[in-house]
């Protein structure tokens, strides 16, 4: 939770503000850097293993205190026509490691009809670092048949990093 601030109400023309007040300016819950990645590259999968999407970004905190504010929009997705089971599943990784699940079983409709659909997720990760940390999604087809598309029709999906001083 924000700590209150000394600012005044109102600033007029001319003011001139404290060093307090200057700190306050700069104070937590402020957007110091954003990063967004984005792909258009169509992927498929038929298999239980999570594959790269090709969507992609890289941040490098400026603080260990600094969380990471993610969003995640992958707008085009599909499941195809041959398997009435299949239905998809997309995780977040950071550094290689997966972060959270975004979504399981999405897509499923008991019928082999075609599906268009879109994932979006937000995160908020406290990663405690300086280094260099890129997130990305893969995804599965958690049937194991068929098809499941991600950037179908090369409709481009984005991702988008927001360090938040804290």
């Amino acid at each position: 939770m924000a700590t209150p601030t000394t600012l005044p109400a109102t600033f007029v023309s001319g003011a001139v503000l404290t060093a307090a007040q200057q700190n306050d300016l700069r104070g937590a819950f402020r957007v110091l850097q954003v990063v967004t990645g984005t792909t258009a590259v169509s992927r498929t999968s038929s298999s239980s293993t999570y594959q790269d999407t090709n969507l992609t970004a890289t941040i490098t905190p400026t603080s260990t205190s600094s969380k990471i504010l993610v969003f995640v929009h992958h707008v085009s997705c599909e499941k195809s026509v041959a398997e009435q089971s299949n239905r998809m599943a997309i995780q977040l990784h950071r550094n290689g490691s997966s972060i959270l699940q975004l979504t399981a079983g999405v897509g499923y409709t008991a019928s082999a009809l075609v599906l268009h659909f879109s994932v979006s997720a937000t995160y908020m990760d406290s990663p405690a670092s300086v280094a260099a940390l890129t997130y990305k999604t893969q995804f599965i087809n958690q049937a194991n048949v068929a098809a499941v598309i991600v950037q179908s029709g090369g409709i481009p999906s984005t991702i988008t990093l927001m360090e938040i001083s804290a």
